[in-house]
């Protein structure tokens, strides 16, 4: 199908679309079109005759992937559109790993751990190992291990490099040993685990990189700027070949080095591809002038960075305001009132706003502002759907069907609902199957040989057996796909009944979300019904990797960190709490490069408004609190002006 590049794109956009072969790399400032790029770019190699098969797109979130596909269908009229591998990278590879992982001796139906389920793993590591005093939160014991992983520093690289001198180092190395192992008895792995398998993979089976190598001859990457060096080696591995590696990024927008994003892989890019091609989009749809501008200034102190300059033909607009208030609630009441006038001034809705900051902690006192005010909003970064507790017990009940490795699901469902299972009973369980070199249902599916050793009661044996007739019983129906072995769970497991005991009120809310999990899951079968598998294993795989944070059409005010605003936008922004030492951040101000990053995030920040920034700082709050924050200064005084507002 033809379609008119000329109308739609502009001279630098058409060139960047027809470039066909060879590296390439866009730098592609805030708002300047770049997933039309990505999409037209996509539709043109088809075009030109391309099997889609040959084509690889690599994004970060489920919701780009999920706009490019949707924009090439229209394009294309699609064609073989379901023959295209466009996904985040976790989602990819973890498709690839579900077909080739048995040659690291993993089974093709592995369970992928959340953030949660690796923290509790970790956690009775710390507890086994009796290094609680050590260490008091597993979550921070998580995030250096998945540093590791990130950077393909094994355990045994680890202890010849890096436990010298340090005895706390060494009880890492002992964590980290204990969590591979576990996670591999388990048939499990974490996010970061993905990308590394996937380099163990390409690494230690050459026939498997070539054979992908053939397959993705035309691979292009969004976002380039956030890769980190894992995601770096598969990118490099699998287009070594045929060198059609497309990336497109944005230096100034590199705001994740805390998850082990490497800035130096976009800005060096030359230095791997030598003959690579450099396309620059300068020209900003979104904002405008002043915003453009402010945000261009601000960037402009950071000394590491890669040459642009952004530019907008959008209206000249309003200046940056700024307004300082003497506490964090007049802050709050500030936001909240301003909001309110400018909404009823230009006839606009809440969910035009956003109201972003640095930390969570400072949602409190503007949540009682907009209450007071009774504005509707929503904060994004709390606990997920997929987090909460009735969905995480369902999805134990699941994940222990396709695998029943998952110690983990078993350990949380083995008495859920209650079914009169203690902890001696279960821990009694753990002991017999360590010392057989047994996994939990292998003695479970045995009970009554066990039994007797345990020395358990006649009736908790009863019990043990029931639960696992339960579990049997529901795995017949998973030859029928997952939403009838989601149905066969909550009916046979007595789930629901359990869920309006103690609280009929919030019971009926847990109803309610159980209800639209399982709408989710058919839902979901019905859209992938003919495009590929529709088993509770892929479904189980899709959702631990759907973490996407998305505007809804619910009219409300949007509150979220900045970090999570990336890739969105809004036509009013107010950015609360610029103050030194909190925007940029305490732990920042005497580093360089952490105060360089700081300053990037303030530019995604400025760069998420359409028409209007609002900014605002507190000289005393609960926490920090003082002077304005450098970066206000920064914007520059012919794009600022002191916000003057009329208190309620």
């Amino acid at each position: 199908m033809k379609f008119n590049y000329i109308a739609d794109l502009n001279p630098i956009q058409l060139k960047i679309v027809t470039t066909v072969t060879g590296p390439i790399i866009v730098i592609a400032g805030a708002g300047s079109g770049k997933t039309r790029i990505l999409t037209y770019r996509i539709a043109h190699l088809m075009n030109q005759g391309i099997d889609p098969l040959h084509i690889l797109a690599l994004t970060f979130t489920n919701k780009s992937a999920r706009e490019m596909k949707q924009r090439i269908a229209h394009l294309t009229g699609n064609i073989n559109i379901q023959n295209l591998c466009i996904g985040t990278f976790h989602s990819v590879f973890a498709r690839i790993l579900h077909t080739e992982i048995y040659r690291l001796g993993y089974p093709s139906d592995y369970t992928i751990y959340d953030q949660k389920d690796a923290e509790h793993v970790i956690k009775k590591i710390i507890e086994e190992l009796h290094l609680e005093k050590c260490f008091s939160k597993p979550k921070t014991v998580l995030s250096r291990i998945s540093r590791l992983k990130n950077n393909l520093i094994t355990v045994q690289n680890y202890f010849d490099n890096f436990t010298r001198h340090s005895q706390n180092a060494n009880r890492i190395g002992y964590i980290y040993q204990a969590y591979i192992d576990r996670c591999f008895k388990y048939g499990a792995m974490d996010f970061d685990d993905i990308l590394l398998r996937t380099n163990e993979l390409f690494t230690r089976f050459p026939e498997v990189l070539s054979k992908y190598q053939e397959q993705f001859k035309y691979i292009l990457v969004d976002e380039y700027q956030d890769t980190n060096y894992s995601q770096y080696l598969i990118i490099r591995a699998l287009a070594s070949r045929y060198k059609n590696l497309f990336v497109v990024g944005d230096d100034a927008q590199s705001i994740y080095a805390f998850r082990g994003a490497n800035i130096k892989n976009i800005q060096n890019f030359q230095l791997d591809y030598p003959y690579a091609k450099i396309f620059r989009l300068e020209q900003n749809y979104r904002s405008t002038v002043h915003i453009v501008q402010a945000a261009n200034n601000v960037i402009a102190c950071n000394k590491e960075q890669m040459s642009k300059k952004n530019w907008t033909n959008n209206e000249k607009g309003e200046k940056i305001k700024f307004y300082g208030a003497l506490s964090d609630k007049e802050e709050g009441d500030f936001v909240a009132n301003t909001l309110f006038e400018i909404k009823l001034q230009y006839k606009l809705q809440n969910k035009d706003f956003a109201i972003l900051y640095r930390t969570n902690a400072q949602s409190r006192a503007l949540e009682e502002s907009l209450n007071k005010k009774k504005i509707p909003y929503k904060i994004y970064g709390g606990i997920s759907f997929y987090q909460r507790k009735e969905i995480k017990d369902l999805l134990a009940y699941l994940r222990i069907l396709v695998n029943p490795n998952d110690e983990e699901a078993l350990l949380r469902i083995i008495n859920y609902p209650p079914r009169g299972i203690g902890p001696s009973t279960i821990n009694k369980l753990l002991v017999t199957a360590k010392n057989h070199g047994k996994t939990l249902y292998e003695v479970l599916n045995n009970i009554s040989f066990y039994a007797k050793e345990m020395c358990i009661h006649k009736r908790i044996t009863a019990k043990l057996k029931e639960f696992f007739v339960i579990i049997k019983h529901c795995s017949i129906k998973l030859a029928e796909g997952a939403y009838a072995t989601a149905k066969e769970v909550v009916k046979t497991s007595d789930f629901l009944s359990d869920l309006c005991k103690d609280n009929p009120t919030e019971g009926l809310s847990r109803y309610e979300n159980v209800q639209e999990f399982i709408n989710s899951i058919q839902a979901s079968v019905s859209e992938r019904l003919g495009y590929g598998d529709n088993s509770l294993s892929v479904f189980l795989k899709n959702i631990a990797l759907a973490s996407d944070i998305e505007k809804t059409d619910d009219d409300r005010v949007s509150l979220m960190t900045v970090h999570l605003s990336k890739g969105l936008e809004f036509t009013i922004i107010f950015i609360v709490g610029m103050e030194e030492n909190l925007f940029p951040s305490m732990l920042s101000v005497k580093n360089s490069a952490n105060l360089e990053e700081e300053r990037r995030l303030f530019y995604v920040a400025l760069t998420r408004a359409k028409k209007q920034v609002i900014l605002s700082y507190a000289t005393t709050r609960h926490r920090w609190g003082g002077f304005p924050s450098r970066f206000i200064e920064e914007i520059g005084q012919e794009r600022l002006t002191r916000y003057v507002h009329r208190k309620n």
